[in-house]
C-alpha cells in the first residue's frame, strides 16, 4: 500500500504539480485456498487484495485512473518481493477506493506552504535500537536476503521472528514458510530444516555480544504427522492458504514491533505524505529521536513525541516533547539547546522531508 501511495502521489504531481488527497491504508490481504503437497502443491482459490479508504480520481475536468495505478503497482511489488507469486493467476483485486470527505478534501485545496494536519493525534518514536531488537530485525533480513534464498530455495518469504531476553540469554523464535515444491517428503523438511536451524544459530551467535542465544524454528512442527505436521505452503506466504493479512496489523515504521517501548498505533503505510499525522510524526519522530541520539553527546536513549491539532500547520506541533535518559553525571541543562535546534530544524524542514515520503526515498518497513 506504500507503493500504491508512492505512485499515486507521483501521478498527481505530474497532472497537477500538487499531492491531492489519498490514503490507501484500509487494505486487505484475504487468504486463498491451498493443497498442500510433499514435491508441489495447488493453488485451489486465490488470494484476495481489497484496497480500501480514500483517493482523489478527479481535479477539475481531469480523471485520475486511481484504480489502474492501484492494481498495477500491487502487482508489480508481488513481482519483486515474492518469487512465488503470479500476480496475474494468485491474487483477485477488489478496489473499495472513494473519494474523501469535503473537510478533509479542502485541507489539499487551500493552496497553503504547508498544509494542515488531518487529524488531532500523536507519534511516538525512539533510539537507538537494543541488540536485541536490532537483531531480530537483522535476521528477518538475513533469512529474507537473496543470498539466503540462494543458498534456501525452499525457505518462504513469510518470517516472523520473536526476541526474547532474560539477563544475558537471548532467545529467538522463528516462524518461516517452507515452499513445497523443493520438499520432497518429510525427511527431506527436517533435514533441510535443520540445516537451515544450524547456519542461523552461527548467525546469531556471531552477531549478538551481550551473552549466549538459542534459535528455534517452526515449533509446531511434529514429526511423523506428514503434511499437516510441517510448516509447507505452495507459494512461500502463509496467504495463500492459512492467514490473512492487514495494513497495520505488523511491523511499526522501524521495522520491528518493541512492546517494551512506547509506540504509535497509527499504520503509516499508505497514507498521504503530505497532511496525514499517523504517517508523517510517525516517521519524523523516529528521524528525531535518531539525529538528537548521533549528535548530541551523553544520552543512552531517546524518545519524542508530537502532538498535531486538526487543520493546523503540520510544521508547528501542539506539543513537540523529547525525553532522554542521560548518561551517568550530565546536565540536561547543557542538552535543552542541542536539543531544540535539531526538531526545530527538522520542523523547518519537513517539506523536504515530506516530499522524501511522496517520492519513497525514506523507507516504511
Amino acid at each position: 500500500m506504500e507503493s500504491v501511495s508512492v505512485n499515486l502521489s507521483l501521478e498527481y504531481i505530474k497532472r497537477f504539480g500538487f499531492i491531492a488527497h489519498h490514503n490507501i491504508d484500509k487494505a486487505l490481504l484475504a487468504a486463498g485456498e491451498a493443497e498442500h503437497r510433499f514435491g508441489g502443491g495447488i493453488l485451489k482459490k486465490p488470494m484476495t487484495l481489497i484496497f480500501g479508504d480514500r483517493a482523489t480520481y478527479t481535479v477539475g475536468d481531469e480523471y485520475v485512473p486511481v484504480d489502474e495505478i492501484a492494481i498495477n503497482t500491487a502487482k508489480k511489488w508481488f513481482r519483486e518481493n515474492l518469487r512465488f507469486v503470479d500476480p496475474d493467476v494468485h491474487v483477485r483485486y477488489q478496489i473499495e477506493l472513494r473519494r474523501g470527505s469535503e473537510a478533509l478534501r479542502d485541507i489539499f485545496e487551500r493552496k497553503t506552504k504547508v498544509l494542515g494536519a488531518n487529524d488531532t493525534s500523536a507519534a511516538v518514536g525512539y533510539a537507538p535500537m537494543t541488540e536485541t531488537e536490532r537483531l531480530v530485525l537483522d535476521t528477518e533480513r538475513f533469512l529474507n536476503s537473496k543470498e539466503f534464498k540462494r543458498r534456501h530455495p525452499e525457505a518462504g518469504e513469510d518470517v516472523k521472528v520473536m526476541g526474547f531476553r532474560r539477563g544475558r540469554r537471548l532467545e529467538l523464535t522463528v516462524a518461516m514458510a517452507f515452499v513445497d515444491r523443493f520438499v520432497e517428503s518429510e525427511a527431506a523438511y527436517f533435514k533441510r530444516k535443520d540445516e537451515i536451524l544450524e547456519e542461523l544459530r552461527e548467525w546469531a551467535s556471531e552477531r549478538y555480544t551481550r551473552g549466549s542465544v538459542s534459535v528455534h524454528l517452526n515449533t509446531l512442527d511434529r514429526r511423523g504427522r506428514g503434511v499437516k505436521g510441517v510448516y509447507l505452503t505452495v507459494l512461500g506466504t502463509c496467504a495463500d492458504d492459512a492467514d490473512s493479512g492487514q495494513v497495520g496489523r505488523g511491523n511499526r515504521v522501524n521495522g520491528i514491533i518493541p512492546l517494551n517501548r512506547p509506540i504509535s498505533s497509527e499504520a503509516a503505510a499508505g497514507k498521504n505524505p503530505v497532511s496525514h499525522i499517523g504517517k508523517i510524526y510517525n516517521v519524523l519522530t523516529y528521524r528525531i529521536a535518531d539525529r538528537i541520539y548521533r549528535e548530541v553527546s551523553g544520552l543512552r536513549e531517546v524518545y519524542v513525541w508530537l502532538l498535531s491539532h486538526i487543520g493546523e500547520p503540520i510544521n508547528k506541533p501542539r506539543v513537540a516533547a523529547v525525553q532522554v535518559v542521560p548518561e551517568r553525571g550530565l546536565k540536561l541543562k547543557t542538552i535543552r539547546e542541542p536539543v531544540r535546534a535539531i526538531i526545530l530544524d527538522e520542523l523547518d524542514h519537513i517539506q523536504e522531508f515530506c516530499l522524501k515520503l511522496a517520492e519513497g526515498s525514506i523507507n516504511i518497513l
